[in-house]
């Protein structure tokens, strides 16, 4: 079960490492105002957001050695799945913090001569990224909770490794064993946003002093 862990937090990392600059650009290109960047970026969040992940797994899994004639191994078809799968929702959690940004700044930002990538990328990304702490936190923690759908490829991660272990002791010491292991990796999550959270607290007081 230790080595499962080992395979879910790997899973966890590469994903997360992954996905989080990966939807950024589909964010931007969902409010492009190039209408076939803006079609194709929402195209794509609206179907990894749209269908259930388990059937991304096995669409990939398969796609590969059905379709293209190539073997691929359940870890990296996971790890596609997953980066897709969850690019897509934090395309839309940054879309929304964009959108929240009042319309005033990007004015202000025109009139003192600055180009729209300067303004996104020195005004408005820095606001947004504090606005959007608390869902990508919520993601990151449902990410958590999902590797354990990998459990359906041919990889030992933790929810294998747990069946695994009830069938060779006809125990249930073992979903115990993997649910306390589960929640220590949300409570590290969530110890880290809360320090996070605390950091850029910091900043705001500065401003309002």
């Amino acid at each position: 079960m230790l080595e499962g862990s080992v395979m879910t937090v790997k899973l966890f990392v590469i994903t997360l490492v992954l996905s989080l600059p990966l939807g950024l650009p589909f964010a931007l290109g969902s409010n492009s105002r190039i209408l076939p960047v803006k079609a194709l970026c929402r195209a794509y969040v609206w179907i990894f957001r749209g269908t259930p992940l388990l059937l991304q797994l096995f669409f990939f899994y398969f796609f590969f050695p059905l379709v293209l004639g190539l073997q691929i191994s359940g870890f990296a078809a996971a790890v596609l799945t997953y980066v897709l799968n969850y690019a897509a929702y934090f395309a839309e959690i940054y879309r929304g913090g964009i959108n929240s940004i009042d319309k005033g700044q990007y004015e202000a930002a025109h009139a003192l001569g600055l180009s729209r990538r300067q303004t996104m990328l020195d005004i408005i990304m820095p606001q947004t990224m504090k606005a959007i702490l608390p869902p990508v936190v919520n993601e990151a923690i449902t990410l958590v909770k999902d590797t354990a759908l990998a459990s359906t490829l041919p990889i030992v991660e933790l929810m294998k490794a747990t069946n695994s272990a009830v069938n060779g002791t006809t125990s249930m010491i073992p979903f115990f064993c993997a649910a306390a292991i589960y929640l220590i990796m949300t409570f590290v999550l969530t110890v880290l946003a809360g320090r996070l959270e605390k950091y850029f607290k910091r900043y705001d007081a500065k401003e309002e002093w």
